[in-house]
């Protein structure tokens, strides 16, 4: 499913299922800067949005309600993701909207929830970067829950690894982490490197270091 008709069915779903003031937040909220984040983001690292809420309302401690750009809501897992833009908005922020802003912010790490945020310019300019980031976090969280079932033991521990890294690795790290030796070592990443779980990172003639393939396999969902 390209992303596009995967991110009309995903808001469409959420717009079924929301009524009044809810509702209104995810028509009007939903803008260029969080389709972008999906697009840019989001969709190459999980291709799904499963566990996925656009605009999720919570309650702040005066007992009003607030947004969420999007919540990853999972297990007993709670995870906020905002999407910071460099504007107007930023730049005229009065200095009690600051403290609200703060406070919004430890009401929510209060009440349970993880905080990823993420600027326009980084989703724009190094969506990678934030793909990796998401990865990482995913990896440390739901590790022993990827979708890896044709992946040996040996092969699960590192993806895992390469997950919670979040950056590239070289054979000796993984051999290090495995305690094998640095022959197994290069043989089991070339074995995953066919079956598209890992991609070199650099070295041509010789690969010298590797990186998760966020592109060739979905992991988490």
């Amino acid at each position: 499913m390209k992303f596009e008709e995967a991110h009309e069915k995903f808001i469409q779903e959420h717009i079924n299922s929301r009524n009044g003031a809810s509702l209104r937040r995810l028509e009007e909220g939903h803008n260029f800067a969080e389709i972008l984040f999906l697009q840019k983001v989001w969709w190459p690292a999980f291709n799904d949005f499963k566990y996925l809420h656009p605009e999720y309302q919570v309650s702040d401690f005066k007992d009003g309600n607030r947004y969420i750009d999007f919540a990853y809501i999972r297990s007993n897992m709670l995870l906020a993701i905002e999407i910071d833009g460099f504007g107007s908005h930023w730049q005229n922020i009065s200095r009690w909207e600051f403290s609200d802003h703060c406070r919004r912010q430890n009401d929510l790490i209060t009440d349970g929830w993880k905080i990823l945020r993420f600027t326009y310019d980084d989703i724009n300019n190094s969506p990678r970067c934030c793909q990796q980031k998401l990865q990482q976090f995913m990896g440390r969280w739901f590790g022993e829950d990827k979708n890896i079932i044709e992946a040996t033991l040996v092969e699960k521990e590192a993806i895992r690894f390469a997950m919670k890294l979040g950056r590239p690795f070289t054979p000796t790290e993984l051999s290090k982490h495995l305690d094998i030796d640095i022959k197994t070592s290069r043989k089991l990443l070339y074995s995953l490197v066919s079956k598209k779980w890992l991609e070199p990172e650099r070295g041509i003639q010789r690969i010298r270091s590797y990186r998760l393939n966020i592109e060739g396999k979905n992991y988490i969902l």
